[in-house]
């Protein structure tokens, strides 16, 4: 009777485990990030009565089986289920989800363990970090280099905490201001436009490099001692180191039409003036001025028989007051046609642009979080990283939805980038919720119920065979 007692107890000590962690699931349902566990049980070494033996061929004699009696049953596991869970959308640009494999870095301060969590409900503390709703900082990388190919995080290093205000000192709420260097235009000049100085068939009579048109030493053309108006002007804005905007005039005129041989050439005259201040702009110390010649096809002649280029630099000299030095941009007009199409040449690239305020920011699947300023421009901040490990159901819990490494869990040495090396890519405003099936967890908790009640059955019973034993002798 005493066995059958410790088997049901053992029985009933293991099910009121399973219905702890199955009150916990329930308790858990709506938790952010959170990963049910499930309980499995094992018998408890058996106590042999009788061991099996083997068949006797000799005597005609059987084999026959062990005899045992089971001492109960334990726990035999309680293990996490690492699967995904529904995904909630919040809208919250700072609420993340992983669509995959992986977990967010966190950790309290500049010591102390990594921990791990898929729970994204981040926000932005007062200082610009990016935290837990516990406090703990969100780790990844900030230092990136500019290549032809954009902005380039450099993974390689270690990760650290991201901060969307400052990084190595260097304030992140104003972008600096950055002086224009280059502006490319492109489009068509009108070739219907009537020539300035009209046409001559005669290639003697006049050749291209000797056709500047006459100036009062302005730079604008004149005929008849007049200035003659620009077929088209293309407007453009461009900066100093400082940030202060300067509005250039491109004006264009159509100056000649010439033979060349067999070939017909166009020559078109370029002028840039500043409008509505006192800065100049120069060439070589010349009106910034130039020549553009075009074939019968409609496109630049490039090659060596006009010397001219089709771009030049452009020195602009800011007025007195502006503080800003003079500084120089190159003007690339290789990409304009002469059609016989209305003027549509306009500015395809103008780099520079004044100082800026972080005004907002947005977080991309890749993990970038990129500034949005008040002068229009974007700059990333930050990018966050992930952790993947080989073994995810080996993580142990620490409560506030986190997770750190165990030696089954494997250890984290490299982070990665999201997308990447096996991590998920991000999905910003929204969160990932638990995975715990209700439903589940109620038939889970009926059979749970059920084999409670049937082992305190079994005890009880023992106890009142125990009680008629007790009986015999009165």
């Amino acid at each position: 009777m005493m066995v059958s007692m410790f088997a049901s107890v053992s029985g009933l000590k293991s099910h009121q485990t399973k219905m702890d962690v199955i009150g916990n699931n329930v308790a858990n349902v709506n938790t952010v990030g959170f990963k049910a566990a499930r309980t499995t049980f094992q018998e408890i070494f058996a106590q042999t009565l009788s061991s099996g033996s083997a068949p006797n061929s000799a005597t005609g004699r059987g084999g026959t089986n062990p005899m045992q009696i089971g001492l109960g049953m334990t726990v035999d596991s309680i293990s996490t289920d690492m699967g995904r869970g529904s995904v909630q959308r919040t809208e919250s640009p700072s609420d993340l989800s992983i669509e995959g494999e992986g977990f967010f870095i966190v950790r309290s301060g500049n010591s102390g363990e990594f921990l791990f969590t898929r729970a994204g409900n981040f926000t932005f503390d007062v200082a610009g970090n990016l935290v837990t709703s516990s406090g703990k900082n969100v780790y990844g990388w900030m230092d990136y280099e500019i290549t032809d190919d954009g902005y380039v995080f450099k993974t390689q290093d270690p990760i650290q905490p991201i901060n969307l205000y400052e990084f190595n000192g260097e304030s992140r709420r104003i972008m600096a201001a950055r002086a224009t260097t280059e502006a490319v235009l492109a489009g068509n000049l009108d070739a219907t436009s009537k020539p300035v100085y009209g046409s001559d068939d005669d290639a003697d009579v006049r050749k291209i490099d000797d056709s500047v048109p006459a100036t009062d030493g302005d730079g604008i053309p004149d005929k008849d001692g007049k200035n003659v108006e620009p077929h088209y002007i293309v407007p453009i804005h461009v900066y100093d180191v400082l940030g202060n905007e300067y509005k250039l005039n491109i004006n264009f005129w159509k100056t000649y039409e010439y033979a060349d041989g067999d070939q017909r050439h166009t020559q078109w005259y370029y002028l840039v003036t500043p409008e509505g201040s006192s800065a100049s702009a120069v060439s070589g110390g010349n009106p910034a001025a130039g020549y553009l010649c075009f074939d019968a096809t409609g496109k630049l002649v490039t090659n060596d028989q006009t010397n001219f280029p089709t771009s030049i630099k452009v020195e602009v000299t800011p007025p007195g007051d502006s503080g800003a030095g003079i500084f120089e941009f190159t003007l690339d007009l290789s990409r304009l046609t002469q059609y016989a199409d209305d003027n549509s040449v306009s500015p395809s690239r103008v780099d520079g642009y004044p100082p800026g305020k972080l005004i907002n920011y947005t977080i991309g699947d890749d993990g970038v979080i990129t500034g949005i300023y008040d002068n229009g421009r974007r700059q990333p901040l930050a990018m966050i990283a992930l952790a993947v490990f080989e073994n995810p159901a080996g993580l142990e819990k620490v409560g506030s939805n986190e997770f750190r490494e165990t030696a089954n869990s494997g250890a984290f040495s490299v982070a990665a980038k999201p997308g990447t090396n096996g991590a998920g890519k991000l999905v910003p405003g929204t969160l990932e919720m638990s995975n715990v099936d209700l439903a589940a967890q109620f038939t889970e908790m009926i059979i749970t119920q059920r084999g409670f009640q049937a082992n305190s059955r079994v005890l009880t019973t023992a106890d009142e065979i125990l009680q008629e034993l007790a009986n015999l002798k009165r």
